[in-house]
C-alpha cells in the first residue's frame, strides 16, 4: 500500500504546486469582470461564466486555468500567437471561438476573421476590433513592424464596463480618440511599440480610469517607474504588474 499513498502524496503536492503557481498571478478584479494577467501579451478575462484569453502565446502557462469559450488574437507575431497553434489547443475544447485578423486566419484555419472597426456580440461582450498599427518604427525605411490594417486592439465591454487590449501599436489617432474606457492595458517597448513618453501621452489623451501598461519585456522597472510618474495628477490609477513570472 505504499506506493498507493505515494501516489497520493505525489498528486497532493502537484496540487499544491497548481495552487501557488496561480495564487502567483496578478488577477484583477473590477466589479463582475476579473482579468489573470498571464504572460507577456497573454491574459485571460472572466465574466458571466465565460472565459476570453487574448493572445495565447509561448512560452505562457496555462496550469490551473480553464478552457477557453473565445480566443482573441490582435496579430500573426510570435509572441502573440504560436505558428503551431500549441497554446491555442492547450486551451481550447469542443466550440471554442477563435477571432482574428486575417493575417492570423491564413495559419490559424478555424479563426472567424475580424477587420479594424468590425464590432461583434459575444454572449454578453460587444467586442470591438481597433486598430493597432506602426507609425514610425519599423524594420527600415519605408516598412512597419505592424502595417496598418494588420492588426487588431479590442475593446471588449461588460455590464457597462470598457476595457481596452493595445496589441502591438503605436500611439495612433484611433487610439486617442477612444471613449469611456475603464481599463487599458497598453503595450510600451522598443523598438516595436512605443516609448513610455509616447504610451504616457496617448493614455492621457483618451483618459482611462486604469491603466496597465504590459508587452513590457527586456524594459528595465525604471522605465515602468517613469510611466507611472508622468500620469501623476491625472487621475489615471496606474497599476504595475509582474507580467514575467520567474521560473521556480
Amino acid at each position: 500500500m505504499k506506493w498507493l499513498s505515494r501516489i497520493f502524496v505525489a498528486a497532493a503536492l502537484m496540487t499544491l504546486a497548481v495552487s501557488l503557481r496561480a495564487q502567483t498571478r496578478p488577477v484583477q478584479t473590477f466589479g463582475p469582470v476579473t482579468i489573470t494577467p498571464i504572460y507577456h501579451a497573454t491574459l485571460l478575462i472572466q465574466a458571466g461564466g465565460k472565459n476570453i484569453y487574448v493572445d495565447p502565446a509561448k512560452p505562457a502557462s496555462f496550469t490551473g486555468l480553464p478552457q477557453a469559450d473565445l480566443i482573441l488574437i490582435t496579430h500573426e507575431h510570435g509572441d502573440h500567437v504560436d505558428q503551431d497553434q500549441t497554446s491555442i489547443k492547450a486551451i481550447s475544447k469542443p466550440g471554442t471561438e477563435i477571432w482574428a485578423p486575417a493575417a492570423v486566419q491564413s495559419f490559424v484555419t478555424s479563426a472567424t476573421v475580424m477587420n479594424n472597426g468590425d464590432k461583434k456580440k459575444f454572449d454578453k461582450w460587444t467586442i470591438e476590433a481597433v486598430p493597432s498599427y506602426n507609425l514610425v518604427r519599423g524594420p527600415k525605411e519605408g516598412q512597419f513592424f505592424h502595417p496598418k490594417g494588420k492588426g487588431n486592439g479590442y475593446v471588449l465591454t461588460y455590464g457597462g464596463k470598457r476595457f481596452y487590449f493595445s496589441g502591438d501599436t503605436e500611439a495612433t489617432p484611433e487610439m486617442k480618440a477612444l471613449k469611456n474606457i475603464d481599463v487599458a492595458f497598453i503595450c510600451i517597448n522598443l523598438p516595436y511599440t512605443m516609448t513610455t513618453d509616447e504610451a504616457a501621452d496617448a493614455v492621457k489623451a483618451f483618459h482611462p480610469k486604469v491603466v496597465i501598461p504590459y508587452h513590457y519585456r527586456g524594459m528595465p522597472a525604471t522605465d515602468l517607474n517613469a510611466f507611472k510618474q508622468k500620469l501623476e495628477g491625472t487621475g489615471i490609477e496606474v497599476r504595475l504588474l509582474e507580467w514575467y513570472p520567474k521560473a521556480s
